[in-house]
C-alpha cells in the first residue's frame, strides 16, 4: 500500500500531516467496501455478513502487500490472520457472542501486525491498529475536498445557470396555462409528477440521514482497514524490553576507593541479603501454610466428596473459588516481585530460593486443581452455566501462567516475557472459545435425568439454536422440578408455564427465521429451523 512521502521540506514550519496517496486498488476498493458493508450490515445482525466482509478486507489487504514484505515472515501476522478467518467463519456458523469478540480482537490485531510486523505483544498490536485508524480516518476525509482545479468549472457552471433562470420562469408560466386549458395535458402532467414524486420518495427513503450516516461509518471502517498510517510508538516502546533480566550494576566508578563509596557498596550488598532473607522466610512460611490447606483439600475434596443435605454448595463454590483464585494470583505476584531484579543473581542462596519458590508454584497448581474440583461438584449437582465453563478456561490460563512463572524463576525471564506469553495464550484461548457450541452442550448436559432441579428459565433465554434440544425433551415438564431466577431469588416454574414459554419461543423463532435476509443467516439457525420444521409440542 502506498503512503505519501511528501513531508514538509527541511526548515518548514508547517506541522500539517502529509496527505495520503492511495493506490489504484485502494481508490476502487474503499467505496466498493463501503457499499458492500452497507448491503451486508444495514438492519442485519452479525452472522454470515461478518465472514463476507472480512474476506473482502483480507483479500484486498493481502493483495496490497508486496511479495517479500516482512509481514509474511511475522508469526503474529500469520497467527492473527488465521484467527480472523476462523472467528469470522464461526460467526457464520454459530453467530455467538464469543465468536464476535474473537473476530473483533483478531481483525484489529491483524491490522496492527500488518502495520508493524515486528511487534510481539498482541496488546501492542491492538493499540497500534487503533492508533492507525484514528490517524487514517481524518486524512481520508481530506481526500473528499474538491481539488482547486475544479473551482473555475464550478464558477462557470454557476454563471450559465443564472442565465437559464428567465427561460425556466417562462416555461413554468406556460405549463400552468396549458394545464388549465387542456385536461388531457393536465392528467398527463399529474401522472408524470406522481411518478417523479414516488422516485423522490424512494430516493430519500434509501438515502435518509440514518442511511447516509451508516454508509459513512462503513466508509470510515473500510478506509481504516485498507489504509494504514505507520505507527511506530508501540514498536519503539517494545524494543526497550528484553526477554530476560539483566544484572544491574552499581553506578559507582571502579577507581572510587573513598570510604563513603565503600559503605554504599556494603549497604547495597546487605540490602540484597536482606531481600533474600525476607523472600526465603516468606516462601518457607507460606509453603507450610499452603501445605496444610492442600492437605485438607486433598483429604476433603479430591476423594469421595459428597455434600451433606444441609451443605451450602453455592457458598462452597462461589466464595471459596473466588478466594482461592485470588490467592493464586497474589502468589504469582509475590514471585514476580522477588525475582524482578538482582536477586536472580544472588549466587550464594539462589538455588535454595529457586527450589522453595518452585515448590510454592507447584502447590498453587495443586490449589488450582482443588478449585477445578469445587467447580466440578457444583456442575455435577446444579448443572452447567457460562461462568462455570469460564472458570475452567481461567484455570487453563492459570496453569499456563504458573508454568511461565517457573520459566521466570529458572531462566531469569523478564516480566515483559511473561506478559507476552500469557497475552498470547489468552488470545489463543479466546479464539478457541469462539469455536465451541457452548449453548447446545450446556442444554444437553442440564437436561440429563440425574438433575432433578432444572433452571429452565436459563435454558429458555439461550439462543435460538438451542430450541431443537429443548423441543426434543418434553418429559421435563412432568418429570423435573423446574425453577427460574427472578430478582436474585429462585421461583418455581409451573409445567404449563414452561410449555407455553417454549411454544412462544418456537413461534417467534420461526417468524424471525422466515423474515431474515441472507446476510443474517447462520448455519446453526438454519439447521435448527430444519429440525423444527413441522414439529409441534
Amino acid at each position: 500500500m502506498e503512503i505519501s512521502t511528501n513531508f514538509p521540506p527541511a526548515g518548514s514550519t508547517s506541522a500539517a500531516a502529509p496527505r495520503l496517496t492511495l493506490s489504484t486498488l485502494q481508490k476502487v476498493a474503499i467505496p466498493i467496501g463501503a457499499i458492500w458493508f452497507y448491503i451486508l450490515f444495514w438492519e442485519e445482525r452479525p452472522a454470515l455478513n461478518v465472514l463476507l466482509y472480512t474476506l473482502f478486507v483480507l483479500i484486498v489487504g493481502l493483495v496490497e502487500l508486496p511479495r517479500y514484505a516482512p509481514q509474511w515472515r511475522s508469526n503474529g501476522f500469520r497467527l492473527t490472520l488465521a484467527g480472523t478467518i476462523l472467528s469470522a467463519a464461526m460467526m457464520a456458523w454459530y453467530g455467538s457472542g464469543a465468536a464476535l469478540l474473537a473476530w473483533l480482537a483478531s481483525s484489529a490485531m491483524w491490522l496492527g501486525y500488518r502495520n508493524q510486523p515486528h511487534l510481539k505483544l498482541v496488546v501492542y498490536a491492538l493499540l497500534t491498529a487503533i492508533s492507525s485508524a484514528i490517524r487514517t480516518v481524518p486524512r481520508l476525509a481530506q481526500l473528499l475536498v474538491l481539488p482547486r482545479s475544479l473551482d473555475g468549472r464550478v464558477e462557470r457552471a454557476w454563471f450559465y445557470g443564472r442565465l437559464l433562470i428567465l427561460p425556466f420562469v417562462a416555461l413554468l408560466v406556460f405549463h400552468i396555462l396549458f394545464a388549465v386549458a387542456n385536461p388531457v395535458y393536465s392528467a398527463l402532467t399529474e401522472r408524470v409528477l406522481t411518478t417523479i414524486g414516488e422516485w423522490v420518495e424512494a430516493f430519500f427513503e434509501i438515502f435518509s440521514i440514518p442511511h447516509f450516516l451508516f454508509f459513512l461509518f462503513g466508509l470510515a471502517l473500510t478506509g481504516a482497514a485498507l489504509v494504514s498510517v505507520p505507527v511506530h510508538y508501540f514498536a519503539d516502546k517494545e524494543s526497550r524490553f528484553g526477554e530476560f533480566i539483566l544484572r544491574q550494576r552499581d553506578r559507582v566508578a571502579s577507581f572510587a576507593v573513598r570510604r563513603p563509596d565503600f559503605q554504599a557498596k556494603r549497604f547495597r550488598a546487605l540490602d540484597l541479603r536482606k531481600e533474600y532473607l525476607v523472600a526465603l522466610s516468606m516462601f518457607g512460611l507460606v509453603n507450610v501454610l499452603l501445605l496444610v490447606v492442600n492437605g485438607i483439600d486433598i483429604n476433603w475434596i479430591w476423594f469421595g466428596f459428597k455434600p451433606a443435605p444441609d451443605f451450602d454448595l453455592t457458598q462452597f463454590v462461589h466464595e471459596g473459588t473466588y478466594v482461592l483464585i485470588l490467592s493464586i494470583l497474589v502468589a504469582m505476584g509475590i514471585v514476580l516481585w522477588f525475582f524482578r531484579r538482582n536477586l536472580n543473581f544472588y549466587e550464594r542462596g539462589l538455588p535454595l530460593l529457586r527450589w522453595m519458590a518452585t515448590v510454592w508454584v507447584l502447590q498453587n497448581a495443586v490449589l488450582a486443581v482443588s478449585v477445578g474440583l469445587r467447580n466440578y461438584y457444583y456442575i455435577l449437582y446444579t448443572g452447567l452455566a457460562y461462568k462455570r465453563i469460564g472458570v475452567y478456561f481461567f484455570l487453563l490460563l492459570t496453569f499456563f501462567g504458573l508454568a511461565t512463572v517457573l520459566l521466570k524463576i529458572w531462566q531469569r525471564r523478564s516480566a515483559y516475557s511473561l506478559v507476552r506469553l500469557n497475552a498470547l495464550a489468552a488470545y489463543v484461548l479466546m479464539v478457541g472459545l469462539a469455536c465451541g457450541n457452548w449453548e447446545i452442550w450446556i442444554a444437553r448436559y442440564n437436561l440429563r435425568p440425574e438433575l432433578h432441579e432444572l433452571d429452565y428459565g436459563f435454558l429458555l433465554n439461550m439462543p435460538d439454536r438451542v430450541l431443537p434440544v429443548l423441543a426434543a425433551h418434553p418429559e421435563v415438564f412432568t418429570q423435573r422440578h423446574l425453577v427460574h431466577k427472578t430478582y436474585g431469588s429462585w421461583i418455581k416454574m409451573e409445567p404449563a408455564t414452561a410449555a407455553q414459554r417454549l411454544q412462544w419461543r418456537l413461534t417467534q423463532f420461526e417468524e424471525r427465521q422466515q423474515a431474515r435476509n441472507w446476510p443474517s443467516y447462520t448455519y446453526a439457525d438454519w439447521q435448527a429451523y430444519q429440525q423444527l420444521a413441522g414439529k409441534k409440542l
